[in-house]
């Protein structure tokens, strides 16, 4: 949550998981995510969200960077 609030600045909200649910309010300059840990297999379980809207928002954000390299 402290680099959240460190470079998300006012706009992050109460939670790790509010900010990376609100991750389109944060899109194209930063996209909010959890720490890719394998303890947050519980989490990962509990937002099937991350999942479905969020992984695929990253993919294409990565492709379109490498696309541009």
């Amino acid at each position: 949550m402290y680099a959240q609030k460190a470079y998300l600045g006012p706009e992050a909200s109460g939670t790790i998981t509010e900010n990376v649910k609100r991750f389109s309010d944060f899109l194209p300059a930063q996209l909010p995510l959890i720490h890719p840990s394998p303890r947050n297999q519980i989490w990962l379980k509990k937002n099937p969200w991350f999942t479905e809207q969020v992984l695929p928002a990253l993919r294409s954000r990565v492709s379109k960077i490498i696309s541009e390299l």
